[in-house]
């Protein structure tokens, strides 16, 4: 794999120095591509994920050899069988990773977006356009894919791309970020667009958010509790994130029964270690019927379930919950159960113990679905749907970098229009001010 600098010259921290010049030379690099990409046609954007997806497909068995020499250093660490899944790598994955590419290169091209445009009695004109931010660095965990997702959302929106994935996937996350570069470079644009940190060692990730102030604009983690939280605390630059993916599914004493078990056994069960997951489900007391079906489906597809006493004592396949369980992200084949007084004590649950990730409510009646979208203020909120959906490429962007849960700018899934800034454009006729 070619790389502008080999990780085995600063693959460990002997050399403190060495490290903090090659990461100095990886910002110069990304700040002077930043510059190329910002003015590059969208048709050369849309060409290069295109070629991308098409050379991944090509090198399938390539990767998926990177893949198996990641899964094998995993599995002799003892990783979860969550974290191993969220690593793992198959045709049907990298199909997918592909189609991913290919609908971000079909999406528009957020940069130069007129976002609102107005005249002053005074005659000026008044343009507020889409910009990009510049360089974006990524930190990541296990997930290979993040590595095609970032890169192509950061080459649409025309900025430039640190990536430092997770140690578990560093030979899968090379293996794709190569075709990604090799499809910039036969678009003609800069393959310097796109990097990594070509090492495993964990001092990097302290040079990326504490000296690279000159060439990072933006730092986006995606990860668990404690990468999130060490990136909040350390960063000298704006921080796109969310700390947990604590989820919930409330159902409502409207709920349609079938609905509701098909839902929550998805809810749950589909993919355990996503962030999307979720991780609570709510009963209302005011329908009791609803516990016991729901349950013994979650219990039959493999899940365990920890419930209040009242959940417990209307399906006897629930095991006690300690006050821990509310409020844990387990990403696992495990959910937290509980009883509540209608959509009031549900607000009031979440409102409690949610990270402002994702909420969703099984109702049919129209009064609680309004209480609830009013009443909470996470950065999604679903009716009658999974939270599983809680992804970009399922909200039609092609692909997010992550689930942004703060409250300025980018919120909820950050795709290529959430990694723009604006600029104001002035137009006047020989306009001067009195």
């Amino acid at each position: 794999m070619n790389q502008a600098i080999p990780s085995s010259q600063i693959e460990s921290s002997e050399d403190p120095q060495a490290l903090r010049a090659a990461m100095k030379a990886l910002g110069e690099r990304a700040r002077a591509a930043a510059r190329l990409l910002a003015e590059a046609p969208s048709e050369a954007k849309r060409k290069a994920l295109e070629i991308a997806a098409d050379l991944l497909e090509a090198r399938s068995a390539e990767i998926l050899a990177a893949n198996a020499e990641d899964m094998a250093r995993a599995e002799a660490r003892g990783l979860s069988g969550s974290m191993l899944d969220r690593l793992l790598l198959d045709e049907a994955r990298l199909k997918g990773i592909a189609k991913g590419l290919r609908e971000v290169a079909a999406t528009p091209d957020p940069v130069g977006e007129v976002i609102a445009d107005w005249t002053r009695p005074n005659g000026l004109r008044i343009r507020r356009v889409r910009t990009p931010i510049g360089v974006i660095g990524i930190i990541y965990e296990s997930r290979p894919n993040v590595t095609a997702d970032a890169g192509a959302l950061c080459v649409k929106s025309g900025n430039a791309a640190i990536l430092r994935g997770g140690s578990e996937s560093f030979a899968s996350s090379g293996a794709i970020l190569e075709v990604i570069r090799e499809g910039l470079k036969a678009a003609g644009l800069p393959e310097d667009a796109v990097q990594r940190v070509p090492t495993r060692d964990r001092a990097a990730v302290g040079i990326l958010l504490g000296e690279m102030v000159d060439y990072v604009d933006v730092i986006v983690p995606r990860g668990g509790r404690s990468l999130v939280e060490r990136v909040q605390k350390e960063a000298r630059v704006p921080v796109f994130a969310h700390l947990e993916g604590i989820c919930h599914l409330y159902v409502d004493a409207s709920a349609d029964e079938a609905m509701a078990v098909k839902v929550a056994v998805n809810a749950k069960m589909r993919r355990t270690g996503i962030c999307g997951s979720a991780e609570c489900l709510l009963f209302d007391k005011a329908a009791p019927e609803h516990v016991a079906p729901v349950v013994a489906a979650l219990a039959a597809a493999g899940c365990e379930i920890r419930g209040d006493e009242g959940v417990r004592a209307l399906a006897p396949e629930a095991i006690p919950a300690s006050p821990e369980d509310y409020g844990h992200e387990f990403l696992d084949a495990i959910i937290a159960a509980k009883m509540v007084d209608g959509v009031e004590g549900a607000i009031e649950h979440i409102r409690r113990y949610g990270s402002g990730h994702t909420e969703s409510i099984l109702a049919e009646a129209p009064a609680p679905v309004a209480r609830f979208f009013q009443g909470l203020d996470s950065a999604i909120l679903m009716h009658n749907a999974s939270t599983q959906f809680a992804d970009g490429g399922e909200f039609g962007m092609g692909a997010e970098i992550g689930i942004a849960t703060g409250k300025l700018h980018a919120r909820g899934p950050v795709g290529a229009e959430q990694l723009t800034s604006f600029k104001y454009l002035v137009t006047g006729d020989g306009t001067i001010r009195s």
